[in-house]
């Protein structure tokens, strides 16, 4: 039996679709929201140390599943290998409703307005395709706040001199210092910096019907079980189910997206949860499916208009593949500074995100969440074993008088950092996967290189017994901050979607994630994702005539 043909078919229910999914239901077009993954609760996955979604290696807590769903990473020296979901080089990001904002660390930055305006400040950067955003962030601000107050930011950036112009405060206060906050705030003052507390997707008080963060251990990478981190599950597709114009399908793989002979998108070929295939026509397309999975299905959609796939007439669908450097240093204190309060991560400071000599922008830093004590194996100064008597001790020793700083280096983007369809490699729906290839930029090492000294140097001005750095190779950065593979810009040639989402090269069909970023910012991108999908979404209710996208 055909499906009900309906307004706008959206692909992935994380950050952007989920918003998207709201704002069009809410305006009366009839939506489905199409979700790979589960709609899980808190109470589907337990708190384990060895099952979270960022370091697991028993496969990932909300999803891909390790089996269905490999990918092909090519290294730098061409060497490729099939890799699973639950291995660090897949660059994985969560398939579930809600997507990464269902386990993130949710810290909810704004991007600054240099951050935008990357080519116009620091010039050409050899090797890069560093560009200016066709938007500035004036035109992001009002949807910035819109997103802070609607799915409900904590924080105070008061504190902070470099953020951007704003209209409102936060609508929630911070969570209450812990003893990290109170070692490294007095450190980072005597430092001249300007230490504050960290904008967080998080209630830190009871806000929109759900209750305050109850500050346990299991944070970042976890379901949080009272229901506290505010992501696109909790508040926004709630309320698109609400209006009864939305369905929401969870467990349906996109097949392709399908295009007519005259070059419009007229709907989604999909596999629902028993492995049948389904077409749903729509008079639009919105892909949500984060910066990899929307590249891969906009490449695999070809057809006689687009004989290379959706989008991507001149060869830049899948390229400038970025997400974030994390470098940083860790330390041992004198003194035990570890007092089992979550999130962990509390304090920041923006003073090295731009202005520093001979860099190309640089990075927030920030205490890092909790360490799991399976998580911390990975964060031992180097020369000591990793097994052993020598390697319990430290462990006993080292666990709670230990502190970490780090943060996302501003990457460049490169032409050749790139997702591609592997000709041979395929799904268990039989549909060809995301092949990765492509290494950092060497700027971006320098960058994340300086930055780690710079946390370092904090460490020590809070008086660290013991530091040592974080450092980057010169692979991939991809996973949870993926970005970049369908760059919005003003001219065609050089782009994927307009200031608006659009594709260029049909008409009602928009992407709708951190794929159009044009650089990722030294934050965490997805309060940009969210601001981005109110602004498109703003957009395409006003130019909606009732069956049509004009």
């Amino acid at each position: 039996m055909a499906l009900k043909r309906v307004n706008a078919v959206i692909i992935g229910a994380g950050a952007g679709g989920g918003i998207v999914a709201k704002e069009l239901a809410e305006a009366g077009l009839s939506v489905v929201l199409l979700e790979r993954g589960k709609w899980y609760s808190p109470f589907d996955c337990r708190k384990d140390d060895l099952c979270n979604q960022r370091t697991s290696p028993l496969g990932q807590a909300f999803g891909p599943d390790d089996e269905r769903n490999p990918r092909v990473l090519v290294d730098g020296q061409g060497r490729e290998r099939v890799v699973r979901a639950s291995g660090g080089s897949y660059h994985n990001n969560a398939a579930c409703v809600g997507g990464g904002t269902f386990s993130y660390g949710a810290m909810a930055w704004r991007y600054l307005e240099k951050d935008f305006r990357m080519r116009s400040t620091y010039g050409h950067v050899a090797g890069s395709t560093l560009a200016d955003w066709p938007v500035s962030y004036q035109d992001l601000e009002p949807y910035y706040e819109k997103a802070e107050w609607e799915i409900g930011v904590s924080g105070d950036v008061s504190g902070d001199p470099f953020h951007a112009p704003r209209r409102r405060p936060l609508p929630m206060p911070p969570l209450p210092p812990n003893r990290e906050y109170e070692v490294l705030y007095p450190a980072a003052k005597r430092l001249g910096l300007h230490p504050f507390d960290i904008p967080m997707l998080r209630n830190s008080i009871p806000y929109n019907g759900r209750p305050a963060c109850m500050r346990c251990r299991w944070c970042v990478g976890f379901a949080c079980e009272v229901d506290a981190k505010c992501g696109t599950h909790n508040t926004v597709i709630p309320k698109a189910l609400a209006t009864k114009n939305c369905e929401l399908r969870t467990e349906c793989v996109v097949k392709e997206i399908v295009a007519n002979e005259r070059g419009r998108v007229t709907g989604v070929v999909y596999f629902d949860a028993n492995d049948e295939l389904h077409q749903q026509d729509a008079d639009l397309v919105i892909v949500s499916c984060g910066a990899i999975e929307s590249a891969r299905l906009l490449l695999n959609s070809k057809s006689r208009m687009f004989p290379d796939g959706l989008g991507n007439r001149h060869d830049w669908v899948g390229r400038n593949l970025q997400g974030h450097t994390y470098t940083g240093a860790l330390a041992l204190m004198p003194m035990d500074v570890y007092d089992d309060l979550g999130p962990g991560a509390g304090i920041a400071i923006s003073d090295y995100n731009h202005g520093n000599p001979g860099l190309v922008g640089g990075a927030m830093l920030a205490n890092e969440f909790i360490r799991l004590p399976y998580q911390f194996v990975s964060m031992i100064p180097p020369g000591l074993p990793r097994w052993g008597k020598a390697h319990k001790d430290f462990m006993r020793s080292a666990y709670r008088r230990a502190i970490a700083i780090q943060g996302p280096t501003q990457e460049m983007p490169v032409f050749d950092s790139r997702v591609q369809v592997d000709p041979v490699v395929k799904d268990h729906w039989g549909i060809p996967v995301a092949r990765l290839s492509g290494e950092k930029h060497p700027h971006t090492i320098e960058i994340s290189t300086v930055m780690a000294g710079k946390a370092e140097a904090w460490l020590k001005e809070a008086g660290a017994v013991q530091t040592w750095k974080k450092l980057s190779g010169p692979g991939l950065s991809a996973g949870q901050h993926q970005a970049g593979t369908c760059r919005m810009g003003q001219d065609a040639a050089t782009s994927v979607v307009n200031q608006y989402c659009q594709v260029h090269d049909a008409d009602n069909l928009f992407v709708i994630d951190a794929s159009v970023h044009v650089t990722n910012g030294g934050f965490n991108p997805v309060l940009t994702i969210m601001a981005m999908a109110y602004r498109a979404s703003d957009h395409l209710v006003k130019q909606w005539k009732g069956t049509r996208f004009a």
